[in-house]
């Protein structure tokens, strides 16, 4: 059980995907779509973008910000997309999401910090990071650091664990976070992290009570501050 924080461990929050899958029937594309909405949103409602860069993954976590590249496109932002890997080399709901922004016409690049961005989206690794960032997620984090462009990360910044807080190796040093259902327990130690939020997947209460947390309020807003 929890402690009654409402802080959640990497190993509660895979709890919460299986519960949310297995057994309610709600999908990960569901989940993404949730994800990637409030992001777009955070997004918009924080900086006001005219062109945003988004550097993707190739699990959940960047199909989150796929759906984010979409739903700022669809806003009138001009968006570029940075994923780690090919479209060819991804698979299942992330390949979906890829081809609905190559079907939008949405550049993708391999070189994101030749592109100019007035937001840069860390959407590259979220709580399953194993071990240091290494090759094109590895790059991808140090062209977001070199940025001079506000960095605002979904779910974790990428390279922090989830559960200490500690950062392997290379890490993104984010503006701001979006976590997603419950803030992480790492997040409350973490460097790089920013201004926390915390946005709403559709989780019930009951999942996370279950567990023995409470639920983020979210009778006003999908998204709302998180104090440490």
């Amino acid at each position: 059980m929890g402690d009654g924080s409402g802080w959640v461990s990497e190993k509660e929050m895979i709890e919460v995907d299986r519960v949310m899958v297995d057994e309610l029937g709600i999908e990960l594309v569901q989940l993404m779509e949730n994800a990637g909405r409030n992001l777009a949103q955070l997004t918009i409602d924080r900086w006001s973008p005219s062109r945003v860069v988004l550097c993707v993954g190739s699990g959940g976590n960047g199909g989150g910000g796929m759906v984010a590249a979409r739903h700022l496109a669809n806003r009138g932002v001009t968006v570029v997309v940075a994923p780690t890997r090919s479209p060819e080399e991804l698979s299942g709901v992330v390949r979906h999401q890829l081809s609905v922004l190559e079907r939008m016409e949405i550049e993708l690049t391999e070189r994101p910090g030749e592109v100019g961005a007035d937001v840069i989206i860390d959407a590259v690794i979220g709580y399953s990071l194993r071990g240091a960032p290494r090759g094109v997620s590895r790059a991808l984090i140090e062209a977001m650091n070199a940025s001079t462009a506000p960095v605002l990360a979904l779910d974790l910044p990428s390279g922090i664990d989830a559960a200490p807080g500690a950062a392997p190796g290379a890490a993104v040093r984010a503006d701001a976070t979006l976590t997603l259902a419950a803030p992480k327990t790492g997040l409350r130690s973490a460097a790089g992290v920013g201004e926390l939020f915390v946005a709403d997947i559709s989780v019930p209460p009951a999942v996370l009570a279950a567990l023995g947390h409470p639920a983020p309020d979210f009778t006003e807003s999908t998204m709302v501050a998180v104090s440490s």
